[in-house]
Order: structure tokens, then sequence, then C-alpha cells
């Protein structure tokens, strides 16, 4: 009789060894612990909140594990997973209906809390619950009903992260008590000084604090003073601000500086081995009359039926070594920051306006894009190579624009007519591909010896513009498409087209004017240009412009290649700045090693994508800050005059007025319209008078009269002129021609110059802001 083997009994797993997360944990930690939805799990298992003890005896946490398991539930309370109560108990943040957020304050002292996964409305955070926070903290909130207006309200149960160490503020003392006022206004609440934390600094001043204990439900905010800025009116104190409300980095480190000093001044005879002699190639650069650091230089000839274009840059590269001080460096300010009459420079002065500018008749090393292009302006050929260049001239867009038009009995004459030609040719193909191109009107503010505005005035784009323009977009084209051909990662710079929300407010409101976007659920950008086409001679063009403007999406850097709807470009790179944009400086090496056979690893793509995009971002914040409070200051003086504008934005609370003669915007309150109950109008981008029917549009003319200038708030306030009031009052009254106002800028990219260099900005790329 057989006798069937005896089966072993199977060991049966402990809690902790049926974590469905087990393998994946094993994989990252050599003595992994129990995974965070595993942890999860059980807390929600348990019905009620769980001590740390009881959660670490319930998955045998062994003694010398607990330091370990006690950071990864800190992690999960950081991150929003768990709440830790007062009493030191774990919840599961979904059991107790806690959402996590960042907090958005708003400059009336109210906020809101934004669901940080994205999902779900913000919750509105009323004063009492802003006093415990500030702009940026990570918190948990607890939906709280609706408030007498409806809007969904939140309160804060725990700050999860706090944002703000530090801050710029003027100081104050009243009756022996110090206290500071953020510059941020979107922080409404004072700081209190903590006894001879003034260190020096005096009755309102401005001032660089140091939290030392963040606000909470029953106390305020103390701060010290770290640096003593200066006084509120001093020349260059609005830029001063800016930096540190901005945390622009704007001195370099000593590190950096040592590093600067050791590069060589001049060209070295080892630098140029194996490079491509190009010292006889007559190039030349064209920037603005007060350009210091020049990126890029041209040159162009007949081939054939066609031209041979040369756009030489700046070798960055060769001298900002991957990881070195400088690269560092570099990396963290992302680009330069152009002020009114002030750089804050990406790289030390000794490469940007020196070893690395083009500067004439000089041998520097640059990169190369040499391309052949055909008779129907295509580029048929391209090559990137290095190589070695002698400048022959330095040259001004107006110098240039002068020649082309009056002759000159310059040498270099026929080479600018033959690079004109080739413009010419270049131009064409945009209607061709369809970019988009509006009509819109730079300023540039003209500075008295105190540093402040006497006069704004607008700037004329001529040619000479534009042909620098379109030689550096086809240099940026052969660069994405080299890196594309070549299968090498890269940063291209990406613009979407328009949301499908905003596609349809787009339609309903072009729908009241008449107007038609063609191209269904996916219009493209010829879709665009058609409609831009139409606006000519129409007076309310400007206010169209600004509507599609606004429906497209922010320009960004990706490594995810998506195109550039703005510029119809199916792939699109920044090659042609690497002195003032980190990007191109990637692009550069990537190019590099794809010519010597390897591969260029700078780390995350997306990562650094990510963060370019916000270096933008932070320098255009920065300067729009600034370039506001020398317009207010200018109009310090106007209280009580009368000008001409037109409607450049609608709000709920009132229209933004752009006046004709001084390109200054300020507020017309809703209720200064008139006695009425009026009403925001998106769809038609109007404030309607419910009896009165009287309606105020976007694009609309109005004449309005300087009522108040707050310095503090950065706002002018206007209030509606009427003619009646010339009688009694007679204010002294300005010019009342009409101009087209300052609209953003919508020549199709390229940002390829920078502010200050009087160059054009892409559409969508830097879309205005029009909210205070």
């Amino acid at each position: 009789m057989s006798m069937a083997p005896k089966q072993k009994k199977q060991k049966e797993l402990s809690l902790r060894e049926r974590d469905p997360y087990l393998e994946r944990e094993k994989t990252k930690y050599e003595h992994p612990l129990p995974s965070r939805e595993y942890m999860l799990t059980l807390l929600a298992e348990q019905g009620v909140p769980s001590e740390a003890a009881e959660l670490a005896a319930l998955l045998d946490i062994q003694p010398q594990e607990m330091p370990f398991f006690e950071r990864r539930l800190a992690a999960m309370a950081r991150d929003g997973e768990v709440l830790i109560n007062r009493k030191g108990a774990i919840c599961v943040a979904a059991k107790v209906e806690l959402v996590k957020c960042r907090v958005v304050g708003h400059r009336d002292g109210f906020g809101f809390a934004v669901p940080e996964d994205g999902e779900g409305s913000d919750l509105f955070l009323p004063e009492r619950e802003m006093h415990k926070v500030m702009h940026g903290d990570v918190v948990m909130v607890r939906p709280a009903g609706t408030d007498r207006r409806g809007r969904r309200e939140g309160r804060v149960v725990e700050v999860l992260e706090r944002a703000v160490q530090k801050l710029v503020a003027r100081i104050y003392e009243e009756r022996g008590v110090w206290f500071a006022r953020p510059e941020e206004r979107r922080i409404n609440q004072d700081i209190l000084i903590e006894p001879g934390g003034e260190n020096g600094a005096r009755h309102g001043q401005v001032v660089m604090l140091e939290i030392v204990e963040q606000p909470g439900d029953y106390r305020q905010a103390i701060g010290r003073v770290t640096e003593v800025i200066g006084d509120y009116a001093d020349p260059g104190m609005e830029i001063e601000i800016a930096l540190r409300k901005h945390d622009l980095p704007h001195q370099f480190p000593d590190e950096v500086q040592k590093l600067a000093k050791k590069i060589p001044q001049k060209v070295r005879k080892k630098d140029i081995k194996g490079r491509v002699d190009l010292r006889d190639l007559p190039l030349v650069t064209i920037d603005g009359e007060t350009a210091r650091d020049f990126d890029d230089a041209v040159y162009a000839e007949k081939s054939g039926k066609g031209f041979r274009l040369v756009v030489a840059i700046a070798d960055v590269s060769h001298y900002v070594q991957p990881g070195d001080a400088l690269d560092v460096e570099a990396l963290a300010r992302g680009n330069s920051v152009y002020f009114p009459r002030r750089v804050i420079p990406m790289l030390p002065e000794a490469l940007s306006n020196g070893i690395c500018s083009l500067n004439p008749d000089v041998e520097r090393l640059c990169m190369v894009c040499d391309m052949q292009i055909g008779a129907k302006g295509q580029i048929k050929r391209y090559a990137f190579y290095e190589a070695v260049m002698h400048s022959k001239a330095r040259l001004t867009y107006n110098q240039v624009w002068d020649w082309l038009q009056n002759g000159s009995d310059h040498p270099l004459l026929p080479q600018i007519q033959t690079l004109y030609a080739l413009f010419k040719l270049l131009h064409a193909t945009r209607a061709v591909r369809g970019a988009i191109e509006f009509d819109t009107v730079e300023t540039q503010m003209i500075f008295n010896d105190a540093g402040k505005i006497e006069k704004i005035v607008p700037v004329v784009r001529n040619d000479a513009h534009r042909l620098i323009e379109e030689c550096m977009l086809a240099a940026n084209v052969c660069s994405a498409k080299f890196l594309e051909k070549n299968k090498h990662k890269a940063l291209y710079r990406i613009h979407e087209g328009p949301t499908p929300e905003k596609l349809d407010n787009l339609r309903k409101a072009l729908r009241l004017l008449g107007l038609t976007l063609e191209g269904g659920e996916k219009p493209t950008t010829k879709d665009y240009a058609a409609l831009a086409s139409q606006l000519e001679n129409r007076p309310d063009a400007a206010m169209v412009q600004t509507m599609l403007l606004r429906s497209m999406q922010q320009a960004v850097y990706s490594p995810d290649n998506v195109g550039h709807f703005g510029l119809a470009y199916e792939a699109y790179t920044h090659f042609t700045s690497p002195i003032r944009r980190y990007p191109d400086l990637l692009v550069h090496r990537a190019i590099k090693a794809v010519l010597k056979g390897e591969t260029y690893k700078p780390g995350k793509w997306a990562k650094l994508g990510v963060h370019c995009s916000m270096t933008e971002r932070r320098a255009d914040d920065a300067s729009r800050d600034v370039e506001s409070w020398l317009k207010t200051y200018y109009m310090r003086d106007k209280v009580g005059e009368v000008f001409s504008g037109k409607i450049s934005a609608v709000t709920s609370f009132g229209v933004f007025v752009l006046l004709d003669d001084l390109y200054v915007e300020g507020l017309v309150h809703i209720s200064e319209l008139g006695k009425d109950y009026f009403h925001y109008k998106q769809e038609m981008q109007a404030i309607v008078g419910e009896k009165s029917g009287m309606r105020y549009q976007l694009g609309d003319a109005m004449t309005v009269r300087v009522a108040r200038v707050d310095l503090d708030a950065t706002q002018v306030d206007f209030v509606l002129f009427k003619d009646e009031e010339v009688a009694d009052k007679k204010p002294r009254s300005r010019s009342r021609k009409t101009a087209k106002p300052a609209a953003p800028a919508a020549s199709a990219e390229p940002a390829e110059k920078p502010a200050g260099k009087t160059a054009a900005k892409p559409a969508g790329d830097r879309p205005p802001r029009r909210r205070r």
C-alpha cells in the first residue's frame, strides 16, 4: 500500500510580509520599511487614529528601524497623506476630509487654498484663516461650508511647509514697538520685530527680514532685520526690492568670481585647434545702441539661386564646463534679467562682456550654423561646427536701417544689402507657414539724472530688427532639427495651442464682434494668422489681438517636443543666446556631443525644463514689478490731470485703462462707472449696466482723470472724466490724440534679443499681467 508524501506546512506570512508593494520597496532600499500605501490601508482598516507605537508594533518595526519609520511617517504627513493630531495620533487625511493645498494670498487680506493635486475647486480662506499662514505655505485644509457669497470656505488644520523664511519689507516704529510690512502684497499681515531685532534700521526704511517665529492661531509672525537695504525713495531701490522679493541671485559667490578671473581674456592658439577658421569672413554684429553683450554675428552671400547664411554664436560652452562653479551659478540664475538701466547677468562680466562676447576686431570662439537657403526661402542644407571668428563691425539696428534707406559709403553696405535681400525671402515664408504676427507698440523709458522716468516713448521696430530676428529663427530651427534627427535629448522651446476652455471663451467673444476663428476644435496657427489679417483698419484691432494672445498657452522649455504653435514650427529650440539663457547653453553642449559621437547627460531634462521656465517667469515678474513702480512714481505729480486712453483689461471690479500718450495703466473701479448695477460679462470682455445698458468693453476709448497714485500699492486710480467737469474744475489737460496702446508683444518668437534691446517677444510667450 503506497503512501502519499507528507506535505510541509506552509509558513504563514506576517502582517508586514503581506505588503503588496514589498518587492518594489526591496528594489529601492536594502532594508525596506512597509510601503506608504500599505500603511495607509492598515490605518484605514483600524477605523480610529493610531499612535505611532501602536502602528510600529502592528508592523513588527524593530528598535533600530524606529528612526527611519518615524521619518517616513513625517514625510507622509508633509505630503498630506496623513495628519498627526495634537495628541500625536496618526490620522488618514482622507478620513478626516482634509485636502493638501498651497496658500495663495490676496492683497486685500483674504486668500485661497489651491489643491496640490489639481482636483476640486479652490477653497476660500477668510482673513482670520490667513492670519495663521503666509502666501505660498503648504497646508492641510478642511472644507467648512460656504460663505454668504456662495464660495466654498476652508479652515487651516495644519501647516505642512512654510514657504517664507525671509522677505523684503518696510520697517516702522509706533510707540516704541517695531513692526514691518512686507513688500509682497499677497502677505497682508504685519511682522512684529523681536526686541533689538531692528538692527539699526530707521523708521520707514526698506529691510530684509528673517522670520524667527511663524504666525499661528493666536500669534503674529516675529522677525529680525538681517539687512538694511536703504530708504524707499533712493535711486534704484525699486530694483533692489524686486531682486529680493523674487529671490533673484544677484551677487556672484567668491568661488564664481575667482573662476571667472582665471578664464583667459584672449583666444589662445590651443583653443583654435580643430576649429574652422572664419576670421576672414566679414561677420558683423547688429544690436541695439545700449547692448554690451554680443551673442550673435551674421554673414550672407549669394549662392546659386539662393543664399548662404552663416550665423555665428558665442561659444560659451567652451569656457563654462558642466558642474563647475560658473555652471552651477548660471543654472541657478537661468537667464539674465533686464531692468531699466540695469542688467543682472547670468554670467560674470569677464565672460558676458569679455571673452564670450563677439566684440569687434578681436578673435572669438563660436558655434556656427551654416545654412544653404533656396530661392523660395526654404532651408535646403545646414551644418553645425566649432569655429574661430573676427567680427568686422559692431553695428546698430538704426544704423543699418539708415544705410538701407539712404545708402552709405561704408564698405560693409553690400553685405548688409545681401542680408536684407535674404531677410525678405525668409520673411515671406512666414505667411506660407502661417506664423502669427501682430502689429504692436513697444515702449522705452527715458530717465533723468535722479534715476526716475522723464518720459515714456514708443520704440519703432524697423526691418533691421526683423532681419536679425529671421536669421536667429532659422538657426534655432536648424538646431532643433539637428538634435531631433540625431535622436539626442535636449530642451525644446514649446508653445501649445489654446485649451478647449480658452478656445470656447475666445469663440464666444469673437461671435459678438462678427468674427470667426476657423479650424474647429483644433485651430491651426494659419487659422489664427488668417483672422489676424482681417483686423487691419478695424478700430477694435488691439482688443482682438489681445483676446487672441490670451487664448494661447505660455511658451515653456521641455524635452518633449510638441512644436511651437505661435511660430508654426514643428520643432524649435533656443540656440542663439547662450550668454544670457541657460537653455541655449544646454543646446550647445548637446550639439557638440553629437558632433563628437557622444551623449550629453546633464541630469533630468524634464526637471531642467521646469527650472528654466520658472527662472524665465521669475525674471519677467521682477521686471514688471520694477516697471510698474517706476510708472507709478512717474504719475505722482499728475493727479487731477486728464488723459485719453483705451480699456486694456476688464475685470469683475472695474476696467484698466492704458493711456495713449503715456503708456501707463490705471484702474477705473466699478463704483466709478456710474449710478447703476454693473455686471461683468466675461464672454464679452465687458462690464454692462443693468438699467442703463451702458457698456465698457475691452478696447473702448475712454477719457479719464488721475484720481490717486499709491506708491506703496503700485497702483494708479482713474475716474471717468465728463465734459461738464471742464467748466467747474478746468484741470490741465493733455493731448487727446489716439495712439495704439502698448499691447502684449507678438511677433512670433523669438525673444532673441533681450528686453532693453528693443526686440520683439513671442506670441503667447509672455502674457501680459493685467490684474494688480
